[in-house]
């Protein structure tokens, strides 16, 4: 039987194979013909075009702030990446999966997953929550009376969660991710040089130069169209320049943090006080963050090996051990 774990992520869906690791990691977008769904180009083709694309051209984000918008380019995009990985529909019969979802994902989200599902062929079916696979994909030591403290942070949502193997203490699944430090840099810099830039550039200045620090001084040279006379200029972008859209972020987080934190059972609280923080996903990588969390909780913060896969490698964890698989599954 093939086994695979899915994070069909905001930004980027992972794919999980046992016997072969880590087999796909690529952008969650579509590009459709406008005004129909005819599909032109899926994944790493399809990010290319954004922001290039003539008007005849739509990108589509099946996956937006953790929720499936659209579950038939969810299903279209997924089947193109299982075909990809040579797990065609007949073999997808066969095949035994493990969705992430998020902190308390609803019926209502994991019907969808299961549409896409069916729509994909697959098999079996199976769900577990964000923070439970960032925990074993980072190699902790899970038990009843052992809780973790979990902050994953993803292009489109955050989930914040204490837990044990018992199940969830407290946590909460949030509707922010980098996806929003894009947007503030778009309009900071509109703000600052009047230059109008698009996403993958402001992405980039964030995976860049963007810092908790706030005396960090890096820069980059950018290329936009100047507002006022809609010509292409560039300018030079510092770090200082776009540090209240990261500091505004990390702000939002420690917030909700401070909130999961306060919910906890005195014991709890102090064994992961002691224990720390660990933070994963892909904005775990963000220069500073995890100095900012640290002092604004008065905790030690730790970040995984690979923050960006922490998650997907946590699935492949998980659908490899039925015994952990049956402890940190959710019933639909």
């Amino acid at each position: 039987m093939i086994k695979l774990a899915i994070d069909l992520g905001s930004s980027v869906t992972k794919i999980f194979k046992i016997g072969s690791g880590i087999v796909l990691a690529e952008p969650s977008c579509v590009a459709v013909a406008s005004g129909s769904n005819t599909v032109k180009a899926i994944g790493d083709e399809a990010k290319r075009l954004i922001g290039k694309t003539a008007e005849y051209t739509t990108i589509v984000s099946p996956v937006f702030e953790a929720d499936i918008v659209n579950v038939d380019m969810a299903s279209v995009m997924l089947s193109y990446f299982l075909d990809k990985i040579e797990v065609t529909r007949s073999r997808a019969k066969k095949a035994e999966v493990v969705f992430a979802v998020p902190c308390g994902a609803t019926e209502e989200l994991l019907d969808k997953y299961y549409r896409i599902a069916d729509a994909c062929k697959i098999g079996y079916v199976r769900f577990a929550e964000v923070p439970f696979l960032s925990a074993f994909g980072q190699n902790l030591t899970l038990s009843e009376t052992n809780p973790a403290f979990i902050i994953d942070i993803g292009g489109g949502s955050t989930n914040i969660a204490t837990f044990s193997l018992d199940g969830i203490i407290a946590g909460v699944s949030l509707n922010i991710g980098g996806g929003n430090i894009d947007s503030h840099i778009i309009d900071k810099i509109a703000e600052s040089f009047n230059l109008k830039i698009g996403l993958q550039t402001s992405e980039k200045i964030k995976n860049t130069i963007g810092s908790l620090y706030k005396n960090d001084n890096d820069s980059m040279v950018i290329n936009g169209r100047d507002i006022t006379s809609g010509r292409p200029r560039s300018v030079a972008v510092s770090s200082s320049d776009v540090y209240e859209c990261m500091k505004v972020f990390a702000d939002k987080i420690v917030e909700y943090a401070g909130m999961v934190l306060t919910k906890l059972p005195a014991e709890v609280s102090a064994s992961v006080w002691h224990s720390g923080i660990y933070l994963s996903g892909g904005m775990a990588k963000l220069i500073g963050l995890d100095d900012y969390i640290s002092a604004a909780l008065q905790m030690d913060v730790f970040v995984a090996d690979e923050p960006q896969m922490a998650v997907i490698l946590g699935g492949g964890a998980a659908i490899g051990n039925e015994d952990v698989l049956e402890t940190i599954r959710i019933d639909y």
